[in-house]
């Protein structure tokens, strides 16, 4: 133990946390863990091959994204989702993302579009295959490097605080067939409108992308659908 690097052990923990975080994360987006369920400490520890103290860090993270509630002296459970909350969440998020279009238009990099669009055919032969999950992870890195493209670190700091509390309602948009493949058509067009460097189009097509979004997941809601179910 003398012989190892204290810089490598601080690495293997923060690793250890991230892919916890990762995969709890997946787990409430999918709906593997469902709304207002208690997340028991133990079985998550088995199952994630961790021990408690990572966990609880994990899901102190979760609950910062809002996916997670902390209640005082009776652990965690999944957050619930809140129709007025998200409705506000949409439309915050969709005005960032349209302007980090605009942005990305102008200060994105050969090597930014390139790599978006990697991860556009990328996503699309998931689409092809059905593999939602997959599609998804390829959808929000998409929308993560869009932000990032940008170039402005005030709005890439207030997307990533906010982006995580949308992610779990984004996932559940495309449980529906018609609107994911209405979705996969609207990244054509929102890939079309980067690699032309067009601003306006680009701003125009991000903001629609959202309300379409919005619109499914709170029919969802005022349908009594459990999200994530």
């Amino acid at each position: 133990m003398d012989n190892v690097s204290p810089t490598v052990i601080a690495l293997d923990r923060r690793l250890l946390h991230d892919q916890a975080v990762g995969l709890l994360r997946d787990m409430i987006v999918r709906g593997e863990l469902s709304p207002r369920s208690r997340l028991n400490e133990r079985l998550l520890c088995e199952r994630l091959s961790i021990s408690r103290t990572p966990l609880r860090e994990a899901l102190k993270t979760l609950a910062a994204e809002g996916l997670v509630q902390l209640l005082p002296n009776r652990g965690a459970v999944v957050a619930d989702l809140d129709a007025n909350e998200i409705g506000e969440l949409f439309v915050v998020i969709g005005a960032l993302e349209a302007l980090a279009g605009e942005l990305a238009c102008t200060n994105a990099t050969e090597t930014d579009v390139a790599e978006i669009a990697a991860l556009h055919y990328q996503m699309r032969l998931h689409f092809a295959r059905t593999e939602l999950p997959e599609y998804f992870r390829c959808n929000q890195a998409i929308h993560e490097k869009i932000v990032a493209a940008a170039g402005n670190f005030v709005l890439e700091d207030s997307y990533r605080k906010l982006s995580g509390r949308l992610r779990r309602a984004r996932f559940v948009a495309n449980l529906s067939r018609d609107r994911w493949s209405k979705a996969m058509k609207e990244h054509d067009q929102i890939l079309d409108a980067l690699e032309h460097r067009d601003g306006n189009r680009l701003r125009d097509l991000l903001r629609q992308h959202l309300r379409n979004k919005q619109d499914v997941v709170q029919l969802s809601l005022a349908e009594g659908a459990k999200l994530g179910s």
